[in-house]
């Protein structure tokens, strides 16, 4: 062999050995990154401080920005909301972000933003917390401004919409309505078919902001107009929104039958998605079947049946039973025993109706056998003050629920008999009928007139009165006035 090749095949393994070492490294720098990511998750539930310093230290392993690091900052992120340090998880999620563009593909970076800020909204807890997690909106819509990821630029303001309605910030989240509103549109201003679900959810959002502020003109118009986008498949629990907030606008309206409907749908829809809200919509649900009068069993549907024994809605489900049975008492006490379900600020606002009607069904038992009663006896039966009764009974009174007067010096209420007011009416009648009779009769040049008779209209009717008057047993003033003709006037028939 040749000085030449001696030195080419010496070249050639030191060639090969070269590549073989550089790869050698490259997998085992790998490897120590994949180990120390592992190695971080197994100390997650017995050691969540060190797991967190473990996936913080993978980036800097790292000769260019791969996967491992991206999971990394996840893992460490999620931790640290876990712990409330949620000024170090927003700074670390700055950090996760100048992965999505080189280091992970669109769609994993999208679904991961997501279901982070989707993790970070259920753990945020306080205020530090709320304004924690406005920076990860912000910080996200930042990023992907540049993008062009229109999808998870609408996802993530429709979270921050969320967050500032639920501060409460009306004109801030006005102003982002109509920007949200304007980026679901087509130029000519008709909402684009392709974003429906997107439009549906910000019109759940307005709707329950003009709920919240009792814009009930503008949330009728947005309900009607949500009601009619068919584009969509929205989530069960946007439909359970929106269907919540129409039957909040149906009871302003005292439009009883609607709000029950609208009620139904969103218990309905809450329940399919699994959300806790369909326990409070429920309870609104019993509130309007005794508003309507309802005698139907809320608990007759199947949706509703696996929920008639909740302990949380007991205390509901007994005042239903007894406004059903119109146990006044009963719902007295269970109203006095559990305030819990005064907390709700809706089912206070509206149950002060409930309650009226209640007392009127339990007046108008009270009463029904008696025709003179003191004010102050119904009160102290129904356990209501006197002011209350006497107005409830005005109200019946005009409403020609009962027939009687109150004498306000007295304070007593006196029942009038159907019966006898039936007899006046009857008698009143028969009187008009022999007005008209009589004028037929003795008409002028036909037989004799009342002139020839020298008996008047009214003594002849005198008559009829003390006739009727005996049978009836009445004593009104036709009898006297006929009682003084006695023996004087004379009926003189043709």
């Amino acid at each position: 062999m040749s000085d030449d090749e001696d030195f080419m095949q010496e070249s050639d393994e030191e060639h090969y050995d070269f590549e073989y070492e550089e790869d050698e490294e490259d997998e085992s720098g790998d490897v120590d990154i994949e180990n120390k990511y592992y190695n971080a998750k197994q100390l997650k539930l017995t050691d969540p401080n060190d797991a967190i310093t473990e996936f913080l230290g993978i980036p800097p392993l790292e000769q260019e920005k791969s996967e491992w690091g991206f999971k990394g900052l996840k893992q460490a992120i999620k931790l640290e909301v876990k712990q409330g340090k949620y000024h170090e998880a927003a700074d670390h999620f700055a950090e996760l972000l100048t992965y999505v563009k080189s280091a992970v593909t669109r769609n994993y970076s999208e679904k991961s933003i997501n279901n982070m800020l989707d993790y970070v909204e259920k753990g945020a807890d306080g205020q530090e917390a709320s304004h924690s997690l406005e920076k990860f909106y912000s910080l996200t819509l930042q990023s992907f401004q540049s993008t062009n990821n229109e999808r998870l630029w609408l996802k993530t303001n429709i979270k921050l919409l969320k967050l500032l309605l639920d501060r409460k910030e009306y004109t801030l989240v006005s102003k982002k309505f109509r920007e949200l509103h304007a980026a679901c549109q087509r130029p000519d201003g008709t909402d684009d078919p392709s974003k429906g679900t997107y439009s549906l959810e910000i019109y759940a959002l307005e709707i329950q902001m003009l709920a919240e502020t009792k814009h009930n003109k503008q949330l009728k118009a947005l309900y009607q107009r949500a009601l009619k986008v068919k584009s969509a498949v929205p989530h069960p629990r946007i439909m359970g929104i929106i269907r919540e907030c129409g039957g909040k606008m149906h009871m302003a309206e005292e439009n009883w039958k609607e709000a029950q409907s609208d009620f139904f749908e969103s218990f309905r829809n809450y329940d399919e998605a699994g959300s806790l809200q369909r326990i409070k919509v429920l309870k609104y649900l019993l509130l309007t079947t005794m508003l309507m009068k309802s005698d139907i069993n809320p608990f007759d549907s199947q949706e509703t049946k696996p929920y008639k024994s909740d302990p949380r809605i007991s205390a509901m489900t007994e005042l239903v039973d007894a406004y059903q049975r119109d146990d006044v008492h009963g719902y007295e006490n269970i109203l006095q025993t559990h305030q819990d379900i005064l907390e709700d600020p809706f089912i206070a606002e509206n149950i002060d109706e409930v309650t009226r009607n209640m007392r009127t069904k339990g007046v108008l038992k009270l009463i029904a056998p008696y025709t003179r009663m003191k004010i102050s006896w119904i009160a102290k039966q129904l356990r209501v003050s006197a002011p209350e009764v006497q107005e409830i009974l005005g109200f019946l009174i005009i409403d020609g629920k009962i027939h009687g007067v109150i004498d306000q010096q007295e304070q007593i209420l006196e029942i009038t008999s159907v019966v006898d007011i039936e007899r006046v009416q009857a008698i009143s009648s028969l009187s008009a009928s022999i007005e008209e009779l009589f004028k037929a009769v003795f008409k002028d040049n036909d037989g004799l007139t009342n002139n020839d008779t020298g008996i008047t209209f009214d003594q002849s009717m005198d008559f009829q009165g003390l006739s009727m008057g005996r049978s009836l047993g009445l004593r009104g003033t036709g009898q006297q006035r006929a009682k003084k003709g006695k023996g004087t006037a004379v009926w003189v028939m043709p």
